[in-house]
């Protein structure tokens, strides 16, 4: 299996170090792309175990090292100690931390509809525009009337306008974790620029059988998670002192799980930056809880989302000279995703 090789990266595009020679998860630059600086690989080869001052945290770059703060009894939630333990996932990808998930206040099978009525709603008014931006006029508006409906209210938002609150139609509310629409914009919006990017790739998924496209739609989703994680650290405190591949954590620590380093370790996964949905080497251990409402939420919105782009814009492809680019540390994503809808 390949391995990071740190000294073909150029020194121009190093990242700035802190004291000690390791680099700076915060330095300037990072923010943009962790990963065209080679911040993460150098972490994971140089310093897989190191004290990040701007962060006030302990860094944890490696598969083996995050995957054992995210199950470990000896880790717990930080800053409180609220996070599940054990080998259930702590909160991590579009779950955003609640100790019990609660159900939408409308059952699953109300939702998908409304989902899928509002993924073909903002995708007939994108048809015959020369050109449109994904990201502004789908991805912000899909996830919010995907929570309006999973919390029983009615949404008129979908015009394109901005602001607005739901209306309610229904007693009862949604889980937090199901109301916020944030990170599941970003999530749709990194699988929507690695589907669009392969036309036999997005034309399997959305095949007319429903098992195979189905599985194959399953297993892109939770690539993206992967490859492209909308939340790049989790937080974790250590209970005790605990060895990890750098060396051992002290008792009592923060510790900042680099999830976005985690997936691309080429230790644990073959040609880590590309996309494969096929890969032999899938993990699920890094999309957060399958039964958390944000989690399914955003597996609807993402199901639902292609089918209506692709149906209602069979010629849908990227505008001339547009290619996705995405940015942020904390979070990341495309910020634009530019596309000639036919």
């Amino acid at each position: 299996m390949p391995v990071d090789r740190p000294e073909a990266v150029p020194d121009a595009r190093r990242p700035h170090r802190i004291a000690g020679g390791q680099p700076g998860l915060l330095a300037p630059g990072a923010t943009t792309d962790p990963y065209r600086l080679r911040l993460y690989r150098l972490l994971r080869t140089e310093y897989p175990l190191g004290y990040d001052p701007a962060l006030d945290a302990w860094l944890l770059s490696r598969y083996a090292d995050v995957a054992l703060a995210l199950t470990d009894p000896r880790f717990t939630g930080y800053p409180h100690d609220g996070a599940p333990r054990g080998r259930a996932p702590v909160p991590l990808g579009l779950c955003r931390g609640a100790q019990v998930c609660a159900p939408p206040a409308v059952p699953y099978r109300t939702v998908e509809p409304a989902v899928e009525r509002t993924a073909y709603v903002l995708a007939r008014r994108i048809v015959g525009r020369d050109r449109a931006d994904l990201v502004a006029d789908f991805c912000r508006w899909l996830p919010t009337g995907a929570a309006a409906a999973a919390a029983g209210l009615s949404y008129p938002g979908v015009n394109g306008r901005t602001g607005g609150e739901p209306h309610r139609r229904t007693g009862g509310g949604a889980d937090d974790c199901a109301r916020s629409t944030a990170l599941r914009e970003h999530a749709l919006a990194s699988f929507l620029a690695n589907m669009l990017d392969d036309p036999d790739l997005h034309a399997a998924a959305t095949a007319p059988a429903p098992h195979a496209s189905g599985t194959l739609l399953d297993r892109a989703w939770a690539e993206t998670l992967r490859r492209d994680p909308p939340v790049q650290i989790v937080l974790r405190r250590t209970r005790t002192e605990v060895p990890v591949s750098g060396g051992t954590l002290p008792a009592g620590a923060p510790v900042a799980c680099l999830i976005g380093a985690a997936g691309r370790d080429p230790a644990r996964f073959a040609a880590p930056d590309r996309f494969d949905p096929l890969r032999a080497d899938a993990d699920t251990l890094l999309t957060g809880p399958a039964h958390c409402p944000a989690a399914r939420l955003g597996r609807l919105e993402a199901e639902h989302g292609l089918r209506a782009l692709l149906t209602a814009m069979p010629g849908i492809r990227w505008a001339d000279g547009f290619r996705p680019v995405a940015g942020g540390l904390l979070t990341r994503s495309p910020r634009t995703l530019l596309v000639r809808p036919s």
